[in-house]
């Protein structure tokens, strides 16, 4: 996955764009911050939304099995 930095609060998280969400609409895409402990997930279209959080351990597992694929 190559990240792309997305600019925010400089005490929130560092969010990064997903390459494996490019689409035709720049807007489509899923942004991923990672914490020492935790993987946070969240809708580009919705940022100040609902975000899904990780073991870091279960998301290397996910983006592992999500790259074999």
């Amino acid at each position: 996955m190559i990240r792309k930095v997305i600019a925010e609060e400089a005490s929130g998280p560092e969010w990064f764009k997903s390459s494996y969400s490019d689409s035709s609409d720049g807007n489509d895409c899923v942004e991923v911050a990672a914490r020492p402990s935790l993987v946070l997930v969240r809708d580009s279209k919705e940022r100040s939304g609902p975000r899904l959080g990780f073991a870091p351990s279960v998301w290397a597992a996910f983006v592992g099995h999500a790259s074999r694929g």
